[in-house]
């Protein structure tokens, strides 16, 4: 699927051009406001997902009331370790705190891998009986196949169009990410906004042939993952209701899926996806600034990725901080920090 030249210009003007302005009023707008973060420890898991969000709920009551219906985007990207996915109980967790407000419930994921055999492994079959005023349902968002085209970088810093799951940017829906505190094997750590930009891409439905997957677009090298999460990042983040971190077992090592557990026995919840992944980077202890994504979306206006704009609700931060180790391949990712040695010398 090759754009031509009416997508290069879209894109130039669309996809470069434009976030550029967003940022500087959204930078403006949020600076005389912090961003509220609720952080909680304790020893369910279950519990510490709804008192996160309690903590935060005067600001998310208001979304959750105008919408038509919430929409919880897991992240279950291996079936294989169970530690990888988000747990049945960090569901419930949320499901519990919404229930009051009597919306109808839809789990929607675009796993990298067979959606309801990840659903399916990690418990969620039994969830709509549980909660059967809430009218849930559970959506293959890759055999859905609903989308919008949106264009992101490839490995040769080319426009590259892929294909955004369309409920994930529905108006109508609050949206509720419900991501896993871990490493990563390319982008240091995966929490809140790794889990909507990577969830977005679809792939092929299962069974489908040929396969193939837009989530691909995104591996084609340490500095185009960043960007692409952050030009994907501002693309959803104008829907986005609240992400609540589950933190109760975390991963290091060797994440996304081949880690080690951390009893860290936390959860994190914000409306501001950057500002909650800033406290789960913390929590972990990793230096903000080594993650590039979540460093470009505070530049540029994303969310608030800076201490002196979060205000940290509940815990303390110097309670619950546990030194995470990072995947074996950290210092090959943290290459996107220095300059660019492999490009020709400047022409012109």
């Amino acid at each position: 699927m090759k754009p031509n030249r009416r997508d290069l210009f879209r894109f130039a003007a669309g996809s470069m051009l434009a976030p550029v302005f967003v940022a500087r009023k959204t930078v403006s707008a949020q600076s005389a406001t912090k961003s509220p973060v609720g952080l909680i420890y304790g020893e369910d898991r279950r519990r510490n997902v709804y008192e996160a969000l309690k903590l935060v709920e005067s600001e998310l009551a208001p979304g959750l009331r105008a919408k038509d219906y919430v929409l919880i985007k897991p992240n279950n990207v291996s079936v294989r370790n169970p530690l990888a996915t988000t747990q049945a109980d960090a569901i419930r967790g949320i499901l519990d705190f919404v229930e009051p407000y009597k919306k109808p419930v839809v789990i929607a994921e675009s796993s990298a891998g067979d959606t309801f055999h990840a659903y399916e492994e990690s418990g969620y079959l039994q969830l709509p009986q549980e909660y059967r005023s809430l009218n849930l349902q559970l959506v293959d968002l890759n055999k859905e196949a609903r989308f919008e085209l949106f264009y992101v970088l490839d490995g040769d810093l080319h426009p590259a169009p892929v294909r955004l799951a369309a409920r994930l940017l529905d108006p109508d829906a609050f949206i509720i990410c419900a991501p896993v505190l871990k490493t990563h094997n390319a982008a240091v750590v995966t929490l809140s906004v790794k889990n909507m930009a990577l969830g977005a891409p679809l792939r092929s439905a299962p069974g489908e042939r040929p396969m193939w997957s837009d989530k691909r677009v995104y591996h084609g090298g340490v500095r185009q993952t960043h960007y692409d999460i952050m030009l994907t990042a501002q693309k959803l983040s104008p829907f986005w209701g609240a992400t609540v971190i589950d933190g109760f077992e975390g991963m290091e090592g060797n994440g996304p899926s081949s880690g080690s557990p951390v009893p860290s026995r936390i959860a994190i919840a914000s409306p501001d996806y950057i500002a909650a992944d800033w406290v789960g980077v913390e929590a972990m202890g990793v230096d903000p600034s080594w993650v590039g994504y979540l460093t470009y979306c505070g530049q540029v206006g994303v969310g608030a990725y800076d201490a002196e704009r979060i205000e940290i609700r509940g815990e303390s931060l110097d309670r619950v901080r546990r030194k995470y180790a990072l995947h074996q391949d950290i210092e090959r990712q943290l290459r996107w920090m220095g300059p660019m040695e492999e490009l020709p010398p400047k022409l012109g």
